[in-house]
């Protein structure tokens, strides 16, 4: 699969390094690794674990650059910090997060870039030995892994609302083929929301698309 990215670069979405020569007209368009669209990072690979190390790098410089101006000032409320750390750190972190496939390893690094900021805002430090589950407590902040999962699930169900001819439901209801490759199959976003809506919300796979047409649901 070839997608452009401008008028002189494209890349091929596959498992190994393929060398592909693609031409326009008169122009040859060189092959990329990876590529940014609309902010987000995509790779040949068509993994998302680099697209997560940026957000969380990103994420972190705002911390760095919000501790010294922003959060260490006691003049500032609570309410004030949090506000910032709701519109600013987390927007940051989490932007594109509809589309992530969750793996344990993500999982642990969101929770802990969510913890180091909330625990700069409590004015704690890993010293103080004071559990994440308590700090948000104390805050009267919802865990964002669960922020997360209640956005995919809900772009989930505005994607089956879409009407016929919309790429992205397009998009979501292909079936390529052939046959996936041998070894571990990698978890696909499609079976990751499907046991996502089982353990979350109890709703089997062969329920789920009807169910997610329903919007109060």
């Amino acid at each position: 699969m070839r997608v452009s990215t401008s008028k002189s670069e494209a890349m091929v979405l596959c498992r190994k390094k393929v060398d592909c020569s693609l031409q326009v007209g008169s122009e040859s368009l060189s092959q990329v690794e990876e590529f940014k669209y609309l902010g987000v990072l995509f790779t040949s690979e068509g993994r998302m674990e680099c697209e997560i190390d940026r957000r969380t790098g990103s994420a972190s410089a705002v911390m760095q650059a919000l501790c010294r101006t922003v959060v260490a000032k006691r003049e500032l409320s609570l309410k004030a910090k949090l506000s910032i750390y709701r519109s600013i750190y987390i927007t940051t972190l989490t932007y594109g997060h509809e589309l992530w496939v969750v793996t344990e390893r993500m999982r642990s690094r969101i929770q802990a870039a969510e913890i180091s900021f909330l625990r700069r805002v409590a004015g704690l430090s890993l010293r103080d030995r004071v559990r994440s589950s308590d700090i948000q407590g104390e805050l009267g902040v919802e865990p964002l892994l669960l922020r997360i999962e209640r956005s995919q699930l809900r772009w989930f169900g505005h994607l089956l609302r879409m009407p016929p001819g919309r790429l992205p439901l397009e998009v979501f209801q292909a079936r390529p083929t052939g046959r996936r490759p041998r070894g571990i199959l990698r978890l696909r976003w499609r079976d990751y929301i499907s046991r996502l809506a089982w353990e979350r919300l109890g709703i089997p796979q062969e329920e789920l698309e009807n169910v997610a047409g329903e919007r109060e649901v």
